[in-house]
């Protein structure tokens, strides 16, 4: 058993049996003329998660973790993006033209994954539809066919797609830690909220690091 310096407390964890979640680190989201610039948004508040993001990776590969991807993005005609949520982001449309392609659609330059971050021969990529990771993929499915119990979170954006997989996870009885300096948000003060609610009263959800506790623990 290995332990990551943390808070509440100290995170215990088998390198074996725990996984990398790299949430949503899109051209859309992280990088200037995607979907989240188009919103108005300043996304060099999410291009400073990517160094970070990147250390852990190359830690986790180093230990030979299993490292997943997430994708949040829809099927070209839309048919599994609800109306709730295609009427959301003001004149700025899901599937409308951007300038690396529709927005969030699936094979698409902005919904791909940043290169800095690119995923690897054998590491999964789940595409989902919504903020979740879990909703409407196969995610649980790869946790429990490799024997997963702890996840370690990263990606964006901190109170949206990376706080409700946590709070998925947690309902799924997965030990769930989240890196702070490799997830991020447009809104600094929703992200420390996010966090804060995470490792409220005992780890209610799960625990709050960083990259440099992290990296010690998986490569000493």
């Amino acid at each position: 058993m290995k332990h990551i310096e943390a808070q509440p407390f100290n995170y215990a964890f088998e390198p074996a049996s725990t996984a990398l979640v790299m949430i949503d680190m899109q051209h859309d989201f992280v990088k200037p003329r995607g979907f989240g610039e188009m919103l108005g948004n300043d996304v060099s508040l999410l291009e400073a998660t990517v160094q970070p993001c990147m250390r852990v990776l190359a830690a986790a590969r180093q230990a030979r973790m299993l490292v997943i991807h997430t994708r949040e993005g829809h099927r070209p005609d839309l048919s599994d993006c609800l109306p709730a949520k295609l009427t959301r982001g003001g004149k700025t449309f899901i599937g409308t033209q951007g300038p690396m392609g529709r927005i969030l659609v699936r094979g698409e330059k902005g919904h791909d994954i940043i290169s800095e971050l690119y995923p690897i021969a054998g590491e999964p990529v789940v595409d989902k539809p919504g903020k979740g990771a879990f909703c409407q993929t196969d995610l649980h499915m790869i946790l429990q066919a490799n024997g997963i119990r702890s996840l370690i979170l990263c990606g964006v954006t901190t109170e949206v797609c990376v706080n409700t997989t946590a709070r998925e996870a947690n309902d799924r009885g997965f030990e769930v830690l989240i890196a702070e300096d490799c997830v991020g948000s447009y809104f600094p003060e929703f992200h420390r909220a996010a966090l804060d609610m995470i490792k409220a009263q005992g780890a209610i959800v799960g625990w709050i690091s960083d990259s440099r506790s992290i990296i010690s623990a998986l490569v000493p």
